[in-house]
């Protein structure tokens, strides 16, 4: 018997980690051993000071069709269903703690969790095909996990338009709530997100990395907190080398020359 192809590819490329989701056939659906894939490749790319970038998509005519219904199914317990539950939220956590950017190209439907997944990413790209969708309400279950990172990339007026009519979303107008940063033409995707990543790789891995944390620690606070905690970031930063060599070259008209402290 042929071996099963793995539910995840990875290909390290010029700083840039590109994740592709591989269970076509079921159009990227996030099973257990397809998030065990990806938590396995996120922890070590966390501590992988090559990869600059990630970049999820999916293999196939769609980007991720949520969890897999046909394993829920299959498991119809209290237990499962808490194990189920827990693992996707480490997945998702797991992408805004990552010390690099993560870009979701979107290469088809994004349903479900598979619409969390790109809410959740810092940054997506879509093809013009590409549709979005929370409609557990069709199926009697209300998308609430993926409510949590729909609501925050989205108004709240939106994502609750999108939660009780489960309706699919052309990629332009997603664009236009801002669940994601730009649309492309199908065949250009994967060079739009290479190009974008390529430009976030010229950066300093480390003000990327205070940047990302601080960026999602300030959402939750009140604003005279943001500020605060912000301002003690902002000196932080002010001390490190990459900013100092960040000023000098500016000043001196050069490229910096990041060293990562």
């Amino acid at each position: 018997m042929e071996p099963e192809s793995p539910v995840l590819l990875r290909d390290d490329r010029a700083g840039i980690a590109w994740l592709t989701m591989n269970r076509p056939d079921q159009r990227n659906a996030l099973s257990t051993g397809l998030m065990a894939a990806m938590q396995t490749e996120l922890d070590a790319i966390a501590l992988d000071k090559t990869v600059r970038v990630v970049v999820i998509t999916g293999a196939g005519p769609g980007f991720c069709a949520g969890h897999d219904l046909q394993e829920v199914r299959s498991n119809p317990t209290r237990d499962f269903y808490d194990a189920l539950f827990a693992q996707c939220t480490r997945l998702m956590l797991s992408l805004n703690r990552l010390p690099q950017p993560v870009i979701a190209a979107v290469n088809g439907v994004a349903s479900a969790a598979g619409c969390q997944l790109v809410a959740t990413c810092d940054l997506a790209v879509a093809a013009a095909s590409a549709r979005f969708a929370t409609p557990g309400v069709n199926i009697g279950l209300f998308c609430s996990t993926p409510m949590v990172a729909l609501s925050r990339a989205v108004g709240r007026k939106a994502a609750m338009e999108f939660l009780l009519t489960g309706d699919l979303v052309p990629a332009g107008k997603a664009c236009a709530l801002g669940l994601v940063n730009r649309v492309v033409a199908d065949a250009e995707l994967r060079a739009a997100v290479a190009a974008l990543a390529t430009q976030i790789v010229s950066k300093s891995p480390l003000t990327l990395k205070i940047g990302k944390r601080a960026f999602y620690h300030q959402a939750g606070m009140p604003v005279e907190d943001a500020y605060a905690y912000t301002a003690e970031i902002m000196t932080r930063n002010m001390l490190a080398h990459d900013a100092e060599e960040g000023i000098d070259a500016f000043l001196q008209k050069r490229p910096p020359v990041w060293t990562g402290r």
